[in-house]
């Protein structure tokens, strides 16, 4: 079998494990019909009106790319595996002494450990604490978390996204932050020509309005929803520039002291939307032997070199670390 079909995680897997979802495909349904009821709707209407007036098919095609444009972000944020760290199968059975280096427990060289429950890294001269994980076995590298609902960990965890269906992380932010953005254009689009179809109709304005009953359901329904897109859209631009996430921001985890991944507004988007998307950690079609536990992986070797490269930085092998 390929590791996607003995997967223990909660996730749905399509096309051969290229494609990767979360656990209820209901919620991204939904919102694809709440995203292209309306924008569908809106392009039949300016369809209609092409023969009688010159501006509608410039409106209509601007309006198709976009609502194209957003469903494309969508998918791509729903199936994208969104940074899932790779489990340690090896149990750690028994006690060790304080002297395990720093990079041990990453690469699982020292399998007979009882794990603290949290131990300190450095990134970036500053001393981070990372949390050990009893379901993946494993420290979680920093910025990560384990989604209960997924039930994996996922590097640089911002949220898990009900309206995708699946986990916002390292490997699926972008495109996520591109559907937010989209979505606000989206609405802001059709809410302002559907209020310009509605004051060129002749007449009062209520009888304009029983004329044209879509054109003030599209109003109504994209004023309710550019609150909360675009809430949503600003809220996580901000992130974007301080270089936070979702999960971060809620524990108010930079109040008190310094954020040590803040590189200035430029670089901080820069990494977001310019930077390369990060190798998935996990392939979900490579063949697992028979017997083979569900992960079929320890950490791997790339796993302890990206993690334990350059980010951490031990000034003494780790003696006083927290039991939790």
């Amino acid at each position: 079998k390929r590791l996607y079909q003995v997967w223990h995680g909660r996730n749905k897997f399509l096309c051969g494990g290229r494609l990767i979802f979360g656990p209820d495909a209901s919620s991204l349904v939904l919102s694809t019909f709440l995203i292209g009821g309306p924008a569908v709707t809106f392009a039949a209407k300016m369809a209609v009106r092409i023969a009688h007036m010159d501006a509608a098919a410039p409106i209509f095609v601007v309006g198709l790319i976009l609502t194209l444009l957003n469903l494309l972000f969508l998918f791509m944020t729903a199936s994208t595996n969104p940074g899932i760290v790779p489990r340690n199968r090896k149990a750690r059975e028994s006690d060790t002494s304080s002297s395990l280096a720093s990079t041990d427990w990453i690469n699982a060289t020292a399998p007979n450990l009882s794990a603290p429950k949290t131990r300190d890294v450095y990134v970036n001269g500053h001393t981070i604490k990372v949390k050990y994980c009893d379901t993946c076995s494993l420290y979680r590298p920093p910025r990560a978390s384990h989604c209960s609902i997924c039930n994996n960990c996922v590097q640089r965890f911002d949220h898990h996204c009900p309206w995708v269906n699946q986990c916002i992380g390292v490997r699926n932010y972008r495109s996520f932050i591109l559907f937010v953005s989209t979505s606000t254009i989206l609405c802001i689009y059709v809410f302002t020509f559907s209020l310009l179809c509605l004051l060129k109709q002749p007449g009062r304005m209520w009888y304009a309005m029983s004329r044209d009953i879509v054109s003030v359901i599209l109003i109504v329904y994209c004023f309710i929803s550019v609150w909360f897109v675009g809430g949503l859209t600003v809220f996580h631009f901000y992130l974007m520039c301080t270089n936070q996430t979702t999960y971060e921001n809620f524990r108010f985890r930079y109040d008190k002291k310094e954020n040590p991944y803040n590189k200035g507004v430029i670089n901080n988007v820069r990494e977001i939307l310019l930077s390369k998307t990060a190798a998935s950690l996990v392939d979900f079609r490579r063949w697992v032997a028979a017997g083979e536990e569900e992960d079929g992986t320890q950490v791997s070797d790339s796993v302890s070199n990206k993690f334990a490269g350059d980010i951490f930085r031990s000034n003494k092998e780790i003696g006083n670390v927290e039991t939790g």
